[in-house]
């Protein structure tokens, strides 16, 4: 760190220190400058004189003023000002007891607004100026009276000028933190969303497979002594689903890989095309479904194909484990306009017929994919017993910012 460094953490560690070290160069400097007269008669050259004891009093009150410059601005301008004015008036010749009102005016100027500086500096030039070149001994035109003016307008000059720039960088630095408030905020939100949204592949894939693994594994103990051939088709549907959620597993954890690792993920995300392999996987288990598709040569973005696929998976599953064992489901998918409707009912009438009701996350996380693309979800039971699931979602992705066509 270096000195002038040192000088700064010291001044603001202890303002009131510094002030009075102030005062007493300010103090040096006026009393010296009271024992010396710069014309002498009619010459241009230094003499000594020896000044007032009224002038002595007066530099005294001006430079002790000014330790408390900080804490008081004005009331410090007004002190100095007033011995200023008296010097002016009563000295003869003058001591430079003005030089502690310049001190003050630059204060004043550097702690307050534009506005206030040009008011207070004007007015103190005038009143100094004035009684100097009005009631003083001196011509009105002597270099001492021009001396407080321009000394005035210069303190108040260079207040105003370290005010703005300490505005300045206070304003850049408020900028940057703000900026660097933003970026981190975006970068969390981010990382929640991302979160969420493997919370929710990983909650898909887990409960339609560990679901059909359960059914399946059901079927083989029952049947197991009695009819073998049906518990080894079972066996090996249980097989299959595990073989399928560990794909799905994989593939979903592979996203946490940063981007430098190997054997990243290849495998496409599921989508609409592999409806009837994901129908067939809950027909093993012993699920009576309908299919309606009416959405041929419509190709649909990535995240709303693989949005469109969850909601039908976890809409199946819902009905697999809380319709009842004699439970039919349907499952259409048309195409309206610029959207995509995707429809799941079932007509089971189990204890446990409401999805929602096991406080589970499978209702929830549709609502978030179909929320995040800008569609609609609606849910409920329906009139006669049953549930239905309805999602409207958008062909073509829309950014936050864009109005619905």
């Amino acid at each position: 760190m270096s000195t002038l460094q040192r000088v700064k953490c010291q001044a603001k560690a202890h303002p009131l220190a510094m002030d009075a070290v102030l005062a007493a160069g300010v103090l040096v400097c006026m009393v010296a400058g009271s024992f010396v007269e710069p014309h002498h008669r009619d010459s241009v050259s230094w003499a000594l004189r020896t000044p007032d004891l009224l002038s002595l009093v007066l530099i005294t009150l001006g430079a002790a003023a000014l330790v408390f410059r900080r804490r008081a601005p004005m009331t410090v301008l007004c002190l100095t000002g007033t011995v200023s004015v008296i010097e002016s008036v009563t000295g003869d010749p003058r001591a430079p007891v003005a030089m502690s009102a310049v001190i003050a005016l630059y204060t004043v100027a550097s702690t307050t607004d534009r506005l206030t500086t040009w008011r207070v500096g004007l007015l103190t030039m005038t009143v100094l100026t004035g009684s100097a070149m009005a009631a003083g001994s001196l011509p009105w035109y002597a270099q001492e009276n021009l001396a407080i003016f321009a000394w005035t307008g210069i303190g108040a000059t260079a207040g105003d000028a370290v005010r703005s720039r300490r505005a300045f960088v206070q304003a850049i630095r408020e900028r940057a933190e703000r900026a660097e408030r933003t970026r981190e905020e975006e970068a969390r939100r981010r990382v929640a969303e991302e979160r969420l949204r493997i919370a929710r592949d990983l909650h898909d894939v887990v409960a339609h497979h560990i679901a059909l693994v359960n059914v399946q594994a059901g079927v083989a103990a029952h049947v197991m002594d009695k009819r073998p051939d049906q518990a080894k088709e079972a066996l090996a549907h249980v097989r299959e689903a595990s073989r399928s959620a560990l794909n799905e597993l994989r593939a979903t954890v592979g996203l946490l890989r940063q981007s430098g690792d190997p054997e990243a993920p290849t495998e496409p995300a599921p989508g609409l095309d592999r409806l009837d392999e994901l129908t067939g996987t809950f027909r093993n288990a012993g699920l009576h479904i309908e299919v309606a598709r009416a959405d041929q040569g419509t190709t649909l973005p990535a995240a709303v194909d693989l949005a469109a696929y969850r909601i039908i998976q976890e809409a199946l599953t819902n009905v697999q484990k809380h319709a009842g064992p004699q439970a039919r489901a349907e499952v259409s998918v048309v195409r309206v306009g610029p959207h995509i409707e995707i429809t799941v009912l079932d007509d089971g009438g189990g204890e446990d017929a409401a999805p929602g009701s096991g406080g589970g996350h499978g209702l929830l996380g549709m609502r978030e994919r179909v929320t995040a693309l800008r569609g609609t979800l609606t849910t409920g039971p329906r009139y006669g017993g049953g549930f239905r699931v309805h999602a409207i979602l958008p062909v073509k992705n829309r950014t936050p910012g864009e109005d619905p066509v």
